[in-house]
């Protein structure tokens, strides 16, 4: 099993970098498999609601940008934790973007999955910050793996992230219960329970 970390820092190494090392660590203790990997660097467009994915070929930007090649990872991961760090009350700019295409042209790579999502700052912003984040997880039918507390970290470099011993402890206790929901599941498709079957989408607009 693994579990793939998405780093929506711009800073490789930096804080939100930080919250996501502390989650890996309790998950490769249970031995699951970990990567986090780093996008907040690369330049995503938002989407435009061209609906080009639902021929099945990804995103029609995805090719420029490796978000296609993102969906491929994403369709071999188990799980799947979404760390972001507020610079202005929400999510920086480059994760949502991201958020927005991934959720809209790889869903069915995503659901059914166990994911949960992690916020850095310095002071707030974090709790607003992953009621976003969340939302994209219960739109598409993925259990939501919580901790002891909000899953947030606060400090202004991975140092001071550090000193936040009650934030690690929730990162920790995260992957800890990630890990478990983990091998509940695949405990249960061994014993031959199935993936729920979707009911014909009803799209309902309130303006007749």
């Amino acid at each position: 099993m693994n579990v793939l970390l998405i780093n929506g820092s711009p800073h490789k190494n930096g804080c939100t970098f930080t919250a996501l090392s502390e989650v890996a660590k309790s998950l490769e203790a249970a031995g699951i498999e970990t990567e986090i990997l780093q996008i907040g660097s690369r330049a995503f467009r938002g989407c435009v609601g061209c609906r080009g994915c639902k021929n099945g070929n990804g995103c029609v930007f995805g090719k420029d940008d490796g978000l296609n090649e993102i969906l491929a990872r994403c369709e071999e991961a188990n799980g799947f934790v979404f760390g972001s760090p507020v610079y202005y009350a929400s999510p920086n700019g480059a994760m949502l973007s991201f958020m927005d295409r991934l959720f809209y042209a790889g869903a069915k790579a995503l659901a059914h999955k166990p994911g949960a999502c992690v916020t850095s700052a310095r002071r707030a912003g974090t709790t607003a910050s992953l009621d976003v984040l969340s939302k994209y997880l219960t739109i598409n039918q993925m259990p939501v793996v919580s901790s002891i507390y909000w899953p947030m970290v606060h400090g202004s470099n991975p140092e001071q992230v550090l000193q936040d011993q009650e934030g690690c402890a929730v990162m920790r206790e995260l992957g800890r219960n990630m890990a478990w929901l983990l091998q509940c599941i695949a405990a249960g498709a061994a014993a031959g329970v199935a993936i729920p079957a979707d009911e014909p989408a009803q799209r309902t607009n309130f303006i007749r």
